[in-house]
């Protein structure tokens, strides 16, 4: 099997590769190794790789269709796992552009190589975020989701219905997944793990929004990569069920399916804080903020539709999960 992984620099798009890889399944990855965070991160992720038989890297932009048709063309992919994004909801509020080009254009170019190249199934990276402005928790996949509060969530969730309309005209099975907070070793600059815990080693003040009433449902990275490869290997059917008197979001009659990844034990800030406090062995200094706009205050994942497809949902205990991530900041520092 050849499988593309796009943004395979990126932090679930390293972990994917090196699974995928140790199955003996051939990859090719691409990313345009932007400088939203430091290339240098994305490079080293990369060097892990590097030493894998059968992984090839190529240094490409999604949105750019003609080398991304190109390299479609010059592959017999099986299949492809869509991970390359603009992520962040903070990013989104100040340069919005990013977003539409690389979620929106971007995107639409990868489903248009799909069809055109039979691909036998399309899994994409959705996000908790679509759940806007939704307060029934936990979030399930049926619920509505067309409140987005965020130009980042409304990205994605106009991922889900470009993929739909591809799976109903042209039969392409595809399956987004809505990953909730994900942590662990390799993680983002951006996210709150490494934020905190770099100004925590630091002596820096770390920023408390929400005054700390917020509660996060944080979903270790193998958790998430092992929920994906599995839903990989299983491309979505038609759903014979579906009414179209009271249609849901999840599914259709069409070959696609949309699947919430989380840990579904949510955690309130300020206990993650103290954990990640206790990992590190020093107290932060907090700043306490008020709510930032795009902010959701809680999320919780239901994962029934997850579990009863694949058998697997993700349980990784916070102190845990944590612990292998302070164990691999401090050697990816060189903190003693």
């Amino acid at each position: 099997m050849k499988v593309l992984v796009t943004g395979s620099a990126g932090f679930c798009g390293m972990h994917a590769t090196a699974r995928l890889l140790d199955r003996g399944v051939e990859v090719v990855g691409i990313d345009n190794l932007n400088a939203y965070y430091d290339p240098q991160l994305k490079q080293a992720r990369l060097k892990i790789l590097s030493g894998s038989a059968g992984f090839q890297f190529v240094p490409l932009d999604i949105c750019d269709a003609k080398q991304l048709k190109a390299l479609f063309a010059s592959h017999k992919f099986d299949r492809v796992l869509h991970l390359a994004a603009q992520p962040g909801v903070r990013y989104s509020l100040t340069h919005p552009e990013a977003y539409i080009q690389s979620n929106l254009v971007g995107f639409a170019n990868i489903l248009e190589c799909c069809r055109r190249n039979d691909i036998g199934h399309l899994v994409y990276a959705s996000s908790s975020s679509v759940y806007g402005a939704n307060t029934k928790i936990p979030f399930a996949e049926t619920d509505s989701a067309d409140h987005p509060v965020s130009l980042y969530a409304a990205t994605k969730k106009a991922n889900e219905l470009l993929a739909h309309s591809y799976s109903h005209l042209y039969g392409l099975p595809t399956t987004g997944l809505r990953f909730f907070t994900v942590y662990g070793p390799w993680g983002r600059p951006d996210m709150s793990p490494w934020l905190f815990t770099s100004a925590i080693l630091e002596g820096r003040p770390i920023k408390v929004f929400n005054h700390g009433r917020m509660l996060r449902d944080f979903t270790y990275v193998d958790d998430i990569v092992e929920a994906t490869l599995r839903l990989l290997d299983r491309p979505p059917t038609r759903n014979p069920d579906y009414d179209h008197m009271n249609p849901t979001p999840d599914s259709s009659d069409a070959p696609f399916h949309i699947y919430n990844v989380g840990n579904q034990n949510p955690v309130p800030l300020m206990s993650f804080i103290s954990t990640l406090e206790q990992a590190i062995g020093r107290e932060a200094i907090k700043e306490y903020l008020p709510m930032q706009p795009g902010d959701l205050e809680a999320t919780r994942a239901d994962v029934t539709a997850l579990k009863h497809d694949t058998g697997f949902e993700p349980a990784t205990p916070i102190g845990e999960g944590i612990g292998h991530w302070v164990d691999w900041y401090k050697t990816y520092h060189d903190i003693k």
